[in-house]
């Protein structure tokens, strides 16, 4: 039976708070006003779509990655439940952006989405982007949009590959995939000539699916993206911002950051 994963992690901080009561001994520390300062707090709602080693839901229900083990840091900081949802891309920036949601995990900084949503200050983790191409054949690009004219490329719904590819976006012949897979599938089987993702989350789906000997990303890249927290741009969306900021400078000066990283394969700037 799978597990609500939002009844998950409201038993989550319900545990980190009992914890703090008692400590591992079962041993009052004399902190019920503690316990009480959760009380009435609205749940931390936290939207993404899956992420490698960023944001990922379980097969039990409940949810891992980078991302997500900071978010439930801060959560324990301000003594709140979270509930985390997965959503497609796009639809995950629009929850953030009307407010039907408080915090977006893992987008790239770009004009049209500052335009509606509010960015944190300290970049989360950094993202190689590239082009895929089938390894007989090799399409080779050397940084140069005006060798792409003709070509049929696929990238990914909602997802921003920098300034410089969306200047030249309107030149060239570009559908678009819902997921890693699917994309990965139409420069199999020949649909596409290049597959623009990032390496991050594309190298373990390559893997994964035994395509290793077929598909390589080529070089150079299109570019190298630092990935943020976003949320409403609204005044509860700023508190957050700011406090996001200060648990990510104090976990990147303690190191502890950089070991987190480490542990779920993801690259810091």
């Amino acid at each position: 039976m799978r597990v609500n994963a939002a009844f998950q992690e409201d038993q989550f901080a319900f545990l980190v708070r009992r914890r703090l009561l008692f400590g591992t001994c079962g041993i009052a520390l004399g902190a019920l006003p503690h316990f009480a300062l959760g009380a009435g707090k609205t749940p931390l709602r936290v939207v993404g779509t899956r992420f490698e080693g960023v944001y990922e839901r379980q097969d039990d229900g409940g949810f891992s990655g980078l991302g997500v083990e900071v978010v439930r840091l801060l959560a324990r900081r301000q003594e709140r439940a979270v509930q985390f949802e997965m959503y497609p891309w796009r639809r995950a920036q629009q929850r953030v952006a009307v407010g039907l949601a408080d915090v977006l995990v893992g987008p790239y900084k770009s004009a049209e989405r500052e335009q509606t949503m509010r960015f944190s200050a300290q970049p989360l983790f950094q993202d190689q982007v590239a082009f895929y191409s089938r390894a007989r054949g090799m399409l080779f690009w050397g940084g140069d949009y005006g060798a792409l004219k003709g070509k049929r490329i696929v990238t990914l719904n909602g997802w921003s590959y920098g300034a410089a590819f969306t200047a030249a976006a309107a030149d060239l012949n570009i559908s678009v995939a819902n997921n890693v897979e699917n994309g990965l599938m139409m420069l199999v089987y020949g649909h596409v000539d290049l597959f623009a993702s990032n390496r991050r989350d594309t190298d373990p789906v390559i893997r994964r699916m035994g395509l290793t000997d077929q598909l390589l990303p080529v070089a150079p890249l299109i570019d190298t993206q630092n990935a943020y927290f976003a949320f409403p741009k609204t005044a509860v969306g700023g508190e957050l911002a700011g406090a996001f900021d200060r648990l990510l400078s104090e976990l990147k000066s303690s190191g502890e950051l950089r070991r987190m990283a480490a542990r779920h394969l993801v690259s810091l700037p």
